[in-house]
């Protein structure tokens, strides 16, 4: 899961060598945290949060499927 945290966020920023994630795990479950460049924090993010809210939408999509729970 850390890797597509990785390649998502490396996809979408101008100085993908300086992406680093970090697994931390709660009681909920993981929590990934993605340090970039502070110029590459805006790209990240995106206008109205619309980027960083798509990775976690993809990231959610491939947990599910990844460890077989079924959505109806």
């Amino acid at each position: 899961m850390r890797d597509l945290v990785e390649y998502l966020a490396r996809s979408v920023v101008d100085q993908p060598e300086r992406v680093r994630v970090q697994e931390r795990r709660t009681r909920e479950g993981p929590v990934y945290v993605v340090e970039v460049a502070p110029e590459d924090k805006g790209r990240l993010i995106g206008k109205g949060g619309r980027v960083i809210e798509a990775i976690r939408t993809l990231v959610r999509a491939y947990a599910k499927r990844k460890v077989g729970v079924e959505v109806r």
